[in-house]
């Protein structure tokens, strides 16, 4: 072999093995015979004289489709839509898709947006008519089907392959820890909400298009790549508005490394998809298209939010006058500014971050800490938004110590959220409210708890466990590898950051 340095692809060169390099694993493999021994064969890589079908990789997508159909058995109780007696909140099985066939007019043949008013952005309605329209058109044909099941199913089916397809980004973003796709696989917030609503076609898309952005570093068609991960972004952001919060995080770290056409190329991509998704419902339907923004603007606090906590602490203190969050309760449009400036200081420490961390942060990372920020701050935080921090989290921070409890806070609120559900079903607490409002402060506790993990990996490089295996970002594209640009060494006082030590392919 060549003795010439080349930068190795990102699939070759030694495998994470995390029963030694995590902790919180390594601890667990004691009770089957320890950590991995030298002389194993890891499954990521073939038996010597033969293939071996159930690599790592394979294992873990067997995982994730064991994980969706437990969620469809979960789920079973209420797919027939007879929700008698609460049983959608008895049996945890409540889903905004089954119910919103019947609210959104889809079971009368109603065309999203045209006839009927969607509270979803416009890509989610067209999601909703083009699966629901036709199981209308069968059950006219055929009156002794369910069409509410048909519905459901139909949308499960579907959602569980963009499941499927988010954690095969995560295997392709992580070819050298593909046991770190597990963390999505096994996730009980998989399994409680993966089909609570939509998210997971927002999820989807906005994973493909962080993949595509990935690929523009090692593809001859660059600008094309960028231009489609923009695209990507665009598109999730047309279904749930989240995915372009991760467009900032792109302009900041291009920004560091001198490469902002590529960002604003992707940039300019999502805008021109998001407006095209949008104007042929926006111009011709303006009300019911305006109906998913006046919904949010005018949504008091919601349960088990910051302000959701603040409010009932204000109760406590028994203040004539009302507390803080009671006001702001009362006064929404305030409520409103104040959660967009609290995010939108966010945002700016994220950015302060990615400047003055000592190495440029990690993709994923900042887009973890700007999606969390966002969570955190907003008036709105429904049981399924979980799914949006999941995939983040584990191209952010595969460690499953924190990211365990965190799960465990998820589950925990999740149930508490069914009581409540039931409680105002019935007309009478199921449970005293301090327990569902300790259930939520555990879930924002934890969701704080990764991004103070996530900021000390940032401003501590060698603690991150992804550059313990790959010698930059993965994620980064056009950024893996890349020096400061020339104006931020000279602000720093630097001297030009080298790049990675490339891992060297096996002779």
């Amino acid at each position: 072999m060549s003795t010439e340095s080349t930068r190795a692809p990102h699939g070759v060169g030694p495998s994470d093995q995390p029963s030694r390099s995590d902790g919180f694993v390594r601890g667990g493999s004691e009770l089957i015979g320890g950590p991995l021994g030298d002389h194993a064969a890891p499954l990521d890589r073939p038996a010597a004289g033969h293939g071996r079908f159930w690599t790592a990789a394979r294992i873990v997508l067997a995982l994730a489709c064991l994980t969706l159909a437990l969620h469809w058995v979960q789920k079973s109780p209420c797919q027939d839509g007879a929700w008698q007696n609460n049983v959608q909140y008895t049996r945890l099985c409540y889903t905004d898709v089954l119910a919103l066939y019947y609210a959104e007019g889809l079971n009368e043949g109603k065309v999203p947006y045209a006839d009927h008013p969607v509270e979803y952005p416009v890509l989610t309605g067209y999601f909703m008519g083009a699966l629901g329209l036709p199981v209308h058109a069968i059950g006219v044909d055929n009156p002794g089907i369910n069409q509410g099941q048909w519905f459901y199913n139909l949308n499960a089916l579907v959602l569980s392959v963009l499941a499927v397809a988010t954690m095969a980004v995560i295997l392709a973003l992580r070819r050298r820890r593909p046991w770190d796709a597990a963390l999505f696989a096994l996730s009980p917030a998989l399994l409680l909400t993966a089909t609570v609503n939509w998210d997971l076609l927002a999820i989807g898309l906005a994973a493909f298009g962080l993949l595509a952005w990935a690929r523009a570093g090692t593809s001859r068609r660059g600008v094309p790549m960028v231009i489609l991960a923009g695209a990507l972004i665009g598109l999730g952001g047309a279904a749930k508005m989240w995915p372009l919060f991760l467009l900032g995080p792109l302009l900041v770290l291009a920004l560091r490394a001198g490469r902002t056409r590529a960002a604003l190329l992707s940039v300019a991509a999502a805008v021109f998809t998001v407006t095209l998704v949008n104007l042929p419902v926006a111009i011709p339907y303006r009300e019911s298209w305006n109906r998913f923004f006046e919904l949010n603007n005018d949504r008091p606090i919601d349960w088990g939010t910051l302000w959701y906590v603040g409010r009932y602490l204000d109760g406590r203190i028994g203040s004539s006058t009302g507390g803080p969050f009671q006001w702001l309760n009362a006064n929404i449009p305030t409520l409103n500014w104040v959660s967009y400036a609290l995010f939108a200081l966010a945002c700016a420490g994220v950015a302060a971050l990615a400047l003055l961390a000592p190495r440029r942060p990690r993709v994923a990372q900042l887009a973890f800490l700007v999606v969390a920020a966002f969570l955190i701050f907003s008036k709105v935080w429904s049981q399924q938004f979980v799914l949006w921090l999941l995939p983040l989290v584990v191209l952010a921070r595969p460690r499953w110590g924190a990211f365990l409890a965190w799960q465990v806070a998820e589950v925990c609120y999740f149930a508490a959220f069914y009581g409540e559900l039931l409680g105002a079903a019935k007309g009478q607490p199921v449970f005293p409210e301090g327990v569902f409002v300790l259930a939520s402060t555990l879930r924002l506790c934890t969701v704080v708890l990764l991004c103070v993990l996530v900021i000390r990996e940032i401003l501590h490089p060698e603690l991150d466990a992804v550059r313990r295996t790959y010698p930059d970002d993965p994620d980064g594209g056009v950024l893996d590898g890349a020096p400061d640009a020339p104006w931020h060494r000279r602000w720093r006082h630097r001297e030009p950051t080298p790049e990675p030590t490339p891992v060297r392919a096996a002779a």
